[in-house]
């Protein structure tokens, strides 16, 4: 592991989401001279688009290190929104609100898994599930209670992000795409990046460009399996309390937000970089909806939207040193598990840049095992 500290130089940041934008708030917290550039508006893209639950869907099915991500940022959010709240001043509604698993076979695994990652997975049956959340359809079967799980709003957490930085006096270039890193006469070096706004010199780089990380890896010579995984998402206009709490059913959930609306996402589709929406995944998702809490036949969709994921093998990113450039470091690929992974790969990429003492072994993020 390399521990060289590089607090003195200039870091460059590519990649204005929410990984981004946590590793620029890790780094600039640490002291560092840090600076962002994004190829289009800071946090429209995966980051925007998510649900904002704060666990990976059924952890249990996910390696060790994935679930060792997610369970120190789960630790570590509150204090983390405290903080960015206050630069910021906007609230990204952090809302302990648990979430209620309706796939009772899950149970052995869950409660395995449980045990080893020190959280509580309640086991319910039909009528202690109807308790916890009476919207339900009345032939709702037993399920997995999950209280240590989390939600925040993802526009509002970009929002409070992008304020924390500016607070923080970090530069935001925004529409200022990458086009490809220019090295030095050794090959070993990046000393700047060509945008298309120009050349741009750097000192550290730190590639977050989720999605789109593979097209510019690709570009210097070695690149990662990263590649956009569509994800669609439907927002209904419900009445407050109507859900109480996040359900999560067949692969499918439901999300409450504090003023009534309910997310209902979302669904896996490896189209390359298409957003387009689909009739048919509206379909799909109102019928969830719909099947799960009746009630919401009667709620509007107020908006249909898709995102690109960087889908990466297993659903674990990449968080290190390029392999043979040795001032470029990357921290990508948390397919559909930014939100809750976010604060702990910021930490471990700063741990690696600055050499300090590693929250997780880095051995299990290292971008050329994964690569």
């Amino acid at each position: 592991m390399n521990t060289q500290t590089y607090t003195s130089e200039p870091v460059t940041i590519i990649g204005g989401g929410i990984i981004g934008m946590f590793t620029a708030y890790v780094l600039r917290r640490a002291g560092c001279e840090v600076s962002l550039l994004e190829r289009g508006d800071v946090g429209q893209e995966s980051s925007w688009a998510g649900g904002g639950i704060l666990s990976p869907l059924y952890p249990w099915r996910y390696p060790d290190p994935v679930n060792a991500l997610a369970c120190w940022s789960q630790d570590h959010y509150p204090d983390w929104i405290g903080d960015i709240r206050e630069l910021s001043g906007i609230d990204p509604e952090l809302e302990p609100s648990g979430m209620l698993v309706l796939d009772p076979d899950q149970q052995p695994e869950a409660q395995d898994w449980a045990v080893r990652f020190r959280r509580e997975v309640r086991a319910l049956d039909p009528a202690g599930v109807h308790a916890l959340e009476p919207a339900l359809a009345a032939d709702t079967g037993a399920g997995l209670w999950l209280p240590f799980v989390s939600q925040v709003r993802n526009p509002r957490l970009v929002k409070a992000l992008r304020g924390a930085l500016s607070a923080l006096e970090v530069p935001v270039r925004e529409h200022c795409e990458v086009t490809a890193c220019v090295c030095d006469e050794t090959g070993g070096r990046v000393t700047a990046v060509a945008t298309t706004g120009g050349e741009i010199p750097v000192q550290i780089l730190v590639v977050a460009g989720g999605a789109w990380t593979g097209r510019l890896l690709a570009a210097t010579g070695w690149s990662l399996p990263i590649e956009p995984v569509r994800g669609q998402m439907l927002l209904l206009r419900a009445e407050p309390g109507q859900l109480r709490h996040m359900v999560l059913a067949s692969g499918h959930y439901l999300i409450p937000r504090r003023d009534g609306r309910i997310l209902a996402g979302s669904t896996l589709e490896y189209t390359g970089f298409d957003k387009t929406t689909t009739p048919e995944a509206e379909d799909e998702l109102l019928r969830f909806a719909t099947t799960l809490v009746p009630d919401l036949a009667r709620a509007p969709v107020e908006h249909h939207w898709a995102g690109l994921r960087p889908g990466s093998p297993h659903g674990i990113p990449a968080i290190g040193r390029h392999p043979v450039l040795r001032n470029l470091y990357i921290n990508t690929g948390h397919f559909r598990n930014g939100v809750v992974m976010g604060p702990a790969s910021a930490r471990l990429l700063g741990d690696l840049l600055l050499g300090r003492e590693p929250i997780l072994p880095p051995a299990d993020y290292d971008p050329e095992k994964i690569g």
